[in-house]
């Protein structure tokens, strides 16, 4: 039996192998990702995507490839060790999942490549130079979920014909740039639909109840902007609303399954699935400045039908007709 010694990174347990103390370069290709959540089993949903798509792609785990994966727990200040971590480990591809491991992916390294996963304006953000010419170590997938806060508000209202206001949701601990832009998004599309529009922060999920308990004048209806937190605390945001009656747009599919009410987002498993092919290339020996940033180009519409009974609201067919999916 081949020895091993573990590391703790992020608060999860990852295995060393023996032969690393001697800093020999493992000769097949190993990836470190730097994930936001606690364990693998939080994070499955996503892992299975990379996985998979790696799969389809002529990789099979522990025998041509090894995925290293580390859990800031929502820590976020853990990024940075965890980045440091996996430098040392010698990794071919760096995959940094939300705003703050890519952030601090960039400070980590400037030579192992970089590919991060749902960054939201990753030009604003000083990530890369353009969407197109990444330029420097780092490339990657943007959700882009600011952009879609117009659309998803529109489908918002048609889901509650009686919205009059939104509470938008935000956590600028996660990624103050795009906390700032999503709020900007939402009062503009807001103003248009002549909606009332007031932001709140929220950085702990102890204050998710004062969200739900204690909506501001003129607003009857929240919607969740995309958050590593906000997504781990899904089951209990869909909780509170359904205590206060108050509908909720959150950013992802998984979301409305758990009892949210309706979402226009991004396809987030197919982003994760396809980060694989990025991983792929840089692999075989693309630089990430050769590879444009993906912007998504599949979207969900989801209702669940279920939780618009218990808030009461009876939901146009013309409106279910729209919808990728109906949860009934």
């Amino acid at each position: 039996m081949r020895l091993r010694e573990f590391i703790m990174v992020g608060g999860a347990a990852v295995a060393w192998p023996f032969a690393a103390r001697a800093q020999k370069k493992p000769t097949v290709p190993t990836v470190g990702i730097l994930w936001h959540a606690g364990s693998a089993e939080e994070e499955a949903i996503f892992l299975s995507q990379i996985q998979d798509g790696l799969q389809a792609l002529g990789y099979v785990e522990g025998r041509n490839i090894v995925l290293v994966n580390t859990f800031a727990d929502e820590q976020y200040e853990r990024f940075s060790s965890n980045a440091a971590e996996l430098i040392r480990r010698e990794v071919d591809v760096l995959v940094a999942v939300s705003p703050p491991a890519a952030f601090a992916a960039q400070r980590a390294t400037k030579a192992i490549p970089v590919v991060f996963v749902l960054v939201s304006d990753p030009v604003a953000s000083k990530l890369v130079a353009s969407l197109a010419h990444p330029g420097g170590n780092i490339t990657g997938l943007s959700n882009l979920t600011e952009d879609l806060l117009g659309k998803s508000l529109e489908l918002f209202r048609q889901v509650v014909p009686r919205l009059s206001g939104i509470t938008l949701m935000i956590n600028p601990s996660h990624d103050p740039l795009t906390a700032e832009l999503s709020v900007k998004q939402a009062q503009i599309a807001a103003q248009r639909l002549q909606l009332n529009f007031r932001s709140v922060e929220v950085q702990q999920p102890d204050q998710f109840a004062r969200v739900f308990s204690s909506p501001g004048d003129g607003t009857n209806g929240v919607v969740v902007n995309a958050d590593g937190m906000f997504f781990r605390e899904r089951k209990q945001i869909a909780e509170l609303a359904l205590k206060y009656k108050i509908p909720t747009s959150v950013f992802d599919p998984a979301m409305v399954e758990d009892g949210g009410l309706m979402t226009y987002a991004p396809d987030v498993k197919f982003i994760f699935r396809r980060s694989a092919t990025y991983i792929d290339k840089i692999l075989k020996g693309t630089k990430p400045e050769e590879l444009p940033v993906e912007l998504p180009t599949k979207f969900d519409f989801v209702i669940n039908l279920k939780t618009a009974k218990t808030l009461g609201l009876d939901i146009p067919n013309s409106t279910q007709m729209l919808a990728d999916k109906v949860i009934e």
